[in-house]
């Protein structure tokens, strides 16, 4: 089989776990990516499968995958947990380009807009795979992702936590200028990103697993705060 049928099988797979919310089993050797190029060949495969186009690119625990308008929800919408498989929350920022990053400059990103932002991973694999190329497969883990009001603002050193209920810890500091640069280069790695797309950087506190009842904020400094209520 080559390389290209390979993605496409696989592919195939994960859209009907994507769609049908049932549970995958671990791709077989056949099909499962060697390495991340081949785990961003299925990814893109998947997106052409479920016929929605990227709005963006999300850098989560060493993992890079596209963004989605119907994974984008705003602060204080409930998630049900049982739309979500082994879910991971951390905080994070978002960013939307005010000026497209073209592929061949090295310019510092431009936002128009920055949100305090909650990042929720998920998997449609029965169990979360060791394997990273598995989860890259399937679009990097995205699960959901929840965004804070908009702020006119760039980045800058910002002490992010991840509160429960409505506690406002004093958070650690997170260089969004250098973290920002590294999203840029992801990327324009990739081919750029327009005007209006999202760039989001997670990870940015350690994770919390939900449970039914828990409040979730992410808290950061001028950029307000992101929360969720699980149910």
């Amino acid at each position: 089989m080559s390389d290209h049928n390979a993605a496409d099988e696989a592919a195939h797979w994960l859209a009907e776990a994507w769609t049908t919310g049932n549970p995958l089993a671990a791709l077989p050797p056949r099909l499962a990516p060697r390495d991340a190029e081949a785990a961003e060949d299925i990814a893109a495969a998947l997106l052409t499968a479920l016929g929605q186009p990227p709005v963006g690119l999300r850098i989560a625990t060493g993992l890079v995958g596209p963004l989605l308008s119907g994974r984008l929800i705003a602060s204080g919408t409930p998630i049900a947990l049982a739309g979500l498989r082994h879910p991971i929350v951390t905080a994070a920022v978002a960013g939307i380009l005010s000026a497209p990053l073209d592929e061949a400059a090295t310019s510092p990103p431009v936002f128009a807009t920055l949100h305090a932002a909650l990042d929720i991973a998920a998997t449609r694999y029965g169990e979360r795979p060791a394997d990273p190329n598995q989860s890259l497969a399937d679009l990097a883990g995205l699960g959901m992702v929840v965004l804070g009001p908009a702020v006119m603002a760039t980045p800058a050193e910002t002490a992010i936590a991840l509160a429960e209920g409505r506690k406002r810890p004093a958070g650690a500091t997170q260089d969004l200028v250098a973290l920002f640069a590294t999203a840029a280069a992801e990327a324009r790695a990739r081919g750029g990103l327009p005007a209006g797309a999202m760039l989001l950087v997670a990870g940015l506190s350690a994770p919390v697993t939900p449970i039914a009842g828990l409040r979730l904020s992410c808290v950061a400094g001028a950029l307000g705060r992101a929360r969720a209520d699980f149910a």
